[in-house]
């Protein structure tokens, strides 16, 4: 084959240019196909969505929908929902959602966007594909954007491999300040943010299993920056971010100056738990109840009964996935819900079936996926601290729990601070709570007495398991003097 530049020599090229030529119509069909599709409220993969059930968490619900403020917008531009595991966080992001887009009366569609992160999906874990989704979904809820977002990807399609801090600049901020005054007039939107402690792995670690643990804190307090650094441009835009209570992301927001733009709302304070997990529990045990055949089955008529859902209520704490995981444990089409129920609120579940059967598996394995991002560095004390805190829980009832791990650092052979520091990472499961913040009334270390029954119990909490004892021995064996606590075990 005969080359245009056959026998040349000392050849300079300059300015040499390639194209990735886009059409009109297939530049936002890019930037949909390098999107997070399974991170959107509606999107088949979280189908059905988690929603609050109806009755419930409207406290909550009306608080987050008042600060929003629809047309003009709230003075805060960001509220922080925050909530230990298992408290329903998801569900509320799903119903607000729905609120919004289903909202009668307006002539525009309030909600902006949404990202639903999730740790065990590769595109949900991480911030990679963060702003193309937001931007994305921006393009579908706000027309005027649609053709400047179209001519940002056409203009340079490698955008989408830039750094995150680029992709906003060019993909959202652009095509904003390309509106011109009209930006002012613009109704605001909400995007909202969810499971923000579900981001674990940085676009480069997201391809390395299990190498996630060390850098979670610096790529969630990035997603946080990136939602800062919209807020400074003083667009339409507000953010609803929920998330457990991870230490770092509470200290970042209320640091200098996210601390002057942002809302924080604690979900466990707002509303009545019992109420909302009594409603959801009456109307699921009701459902239930009405598929079982009475005559046929033994059946009692009047089951459950005010005294078993009493019960019920009062195992849960408040606590909703206890809840939920229950339900979903007795709704059995092979065995009787009635017998099933019974065993758990007796705590006589056969050995035998623990391994094939777990009424609590779903809380368990959250329970195991919280300690298991943790760094692994910290495993050995983190399970130490532990043994310990199930092993004198009785006895130090009185102490908060960073009292009372000061008073258990010495006696281990910790350095002071030793054991807060190796518990950082649980802040969803335990009360860490700081020396400014008030101590809770009941179940003032474990979040959920459930926690601590999960870590004393080999078959479910596995590698992590508490030894109660070998934690007592621990203490004991570092008693030289007499303590200023005395111990019987």
């Amino acid at each position: 084959m005969s080359s245009y530049f056959a026998n040349a020599n000392n050849v300079v090229a300059k300015k040499l240019t390639f194209n990735n030529y886009i059409s009109d119509g297939d530049a936002l069909q890019f930037l949909y196909n390098h999107s997070a599709k399974g991170a959107m409220h509606d999107s088949d993969e979280r189908f059905p969505p988690p929603v609050c059930h109806p009755g419930t968490r409207q406290a909550v619900v009306a608080r987050i929908t008042a600060w929003y403020g629809y047309l003009t917008g709230p003075q805060k531009r960001t509220m922080w929902v925050h909530a230990p595991a298992g408290y329903g966080k998801t569900a509320v992001a799903g119903t607000i959602s729905k609120i919004l887009e289903e909202q009668e009366g307006l002539d525009f569609c309030p909600l902006g966007a949404t990202f639903f992160f999730w740790r065990t999906s590769p595109d949900r874990n991480s911030p990679a594909c963060f702003i193309i989704t937001i931007a994305y979904q921006l393009s579908m809820s706000i027309p005027e954007l649609k053709p400047h977002i179209e001519h940002a990807v056409k203009k340079n399609p490698m955008i989408l491999s830039k750094a995150l801090e680029a992709q906003l600049v060019k993909l959202i901020v652009e095509p904003f300040k390309a509106l011109g005054q009209y930006v002012e007039e613009m109704p605001n939107r909400l995007i909202i943010v969810d499971g923000l402690d579900e981001c674990i792995n940085s676009n480069r670690e997201s391809r390395v299993e299990k190498h996630y643990a060390e850098d979670q804190e610096k790529v969630q307090i990035r997603v946080l920056d990136l939602i800062f650094t919209l807020q400074s441009h003083q667009l339409p835009l507000s953010f609803l971010v929920l998330s457990r209570p991870e230490l770092w992301i509470k200290q970042h927001l209320r640091s200098y100056p996210f601390k002057e733009s942002v809302e924080i709302l604690d979900l466990y304070e707002v509303g009545d738990h019992m109420n909302d997990v009594e409603a959801y529990i009456r109307a699921e045990l009701s459902r239930v109840a009405s598929t079982i055949d009475h005559q046929t089955n033994d059946g009692d008529e009047e089951w459950p009964g005010e005294n078993l859902v009493s019960k019920f209520v009062e195992k849960t704490n408040g606590h909703m996935l206890y809840a939920s995981t229950v339900l979903g444990h007795i709704d059995d089409p092979y065995d009787d819900p009635r017998r099933r129920l019974d065993s758990i609120l007796n705590h006589s579940i056969p050995k035998s079936d623990l391994a094939h059967s777990t009424p609590l598996s779903s809380l368990y394995q959250l329970y195991r996926q919280i300690l298991q991002s943790c760094p692994q560095s910290t495993y050995r004390v983190m399970i130490e601290v532990l043994e310990e805190l199930v092993g004198v829980n009785a006895f130090l009832s009185d102490e908060s729990l960073p009292r009372a791990l000061a008073i258990l650092d010495p006696l281990s052979g910790r350095a002071a601070g030793g054991g807060i520091r190796a518990l950082r990472g649980l802040h969803a499961v335990l009360h860490l709570q700081t020396p400014n913040e008030p101590s809770p009334v009941a179940n003032k270390w474990f979040v959920h007495s459930s926690f601590a029954y999960f870590l004393c119990e080999p078959q479910f909490s596995l590698e992590f398991t508490a030894n109660m004892v070998k934690g007592r021995r621990r203490l004991l064996g570092g008693i030289r003097k007499p303590p200023i606590y005395f111990l019987t075990f």
